[in-house]
């Protein structure tokens, strides 16, 4: 379903160029949920934004079922592709109500029966058509994700690109989120990507994932191979190990303070 093929990228000219992307290559099969993981500055929003289009003057080949993307958003890749963000109310326009962020997106593709489908994707993202006329401001963090999620979902697109969409919330409403991302997920037969630096997140939702590093991948594992430390690369055993002594930290803080 997504094809990433030699991708390179760079900014800057002269003395000031700076590659960040280095000959990514990624293969995402129809109805996967495929994570990207790395530290920060690894390069892993970068390929999503590539794959949206919010970067255009990459090098490579990005194809959508079979099909070239152009270095140019056009109609046709809104339907196919779309992006949740990391934040979810800086992603939201705060003066604009739930109602008019998810009918934009219908207004602009001329689709019909706006009304209805804003209702239906309100229940199936589990809201309902009360939020319609709430600002982003009087929403929880999970609910403005859930919007976010929904406008995402509007246009029935077959791809999402997800950019840590559970980094900014509560611990106690990332799983609902995940949750609800698996759900959507098999009721429609999806495929994600996903960025996250979270190995939690991969194990308990990603089929496999792709090690970035310094604009690279350094390595592409099953999830079930991830969590047997059946990796690879020094680095890669850094991460699970990294990971592994937050979630000791986190749970023995967790004792002390209950």
């Amino acid at each position: 379903m997504i094809e990433v093929k030699n991708l390179n990228l760079s900014f800057g000219q002269g003395n000031q160029h700076n590659q960040v992307l280095f000959d990514v290559n990624l293969a995402v099969r129809n109805g996967e949920i495929f994570g990207l993981v790395g530290e920060s500055g690894s390069g892993k929003t970068t390929v999503l934004k590539c794959l949206a289009g919010l970067f255009n003057h990459w090098q490579g080949e990005l194809c959508i079922d079979g099909q070239p993307l152009a270095h140019r958003i056009d109609r046709a890749r809104c339907r196919q592709v779309q992006m949740v963000f990391q934040d979810p109310y800086g992603s939201l326009h705060p003066r604009h109500t739930v109602e008019t962020i998810l009918e934009e997106p219908l207004l602009i593709h001329r689709i019909e029966q706006r009304d209805r489908r804003i209702n239906a994707l309100l229940e199936k993202v589990g809201l309902g058509p009360q939020f319609r006329r709430r600002y982003p401001h009087q929403l929880s963090g999970g609910q403005r994700q859930r919007v976010a999620i929904a406008r995402a979902l509007i246009l029935e697109p077959r791809v999402l690109l997800l950019d840590e969409p559970t980094s900014a919330l509560d611990v106690s409403v990332q799983a609902e989120i995940l949750n609800l991302l698996a759900e959507l997920q098999q009721q429609d037969n999806l495929t994600y990507l996903m960025v996250t630096h979270d190995l939690g997140v991969i194990a308990h939702l990603c089929h496999r994932v792709a090690v970035m590093q310094y604009g690279r991948i350094l390595e592409t594992l099953e999830t079930a191979e991830l969590t047997r430390s059946m990796e690879k690369t020094a680095y890669t055993t850094m991460l699970v190990d990294a990971s592994r002594q937050y979630s000791r930290d986190l749970a023995v803080r967790s004792e002390r303070m209950g």
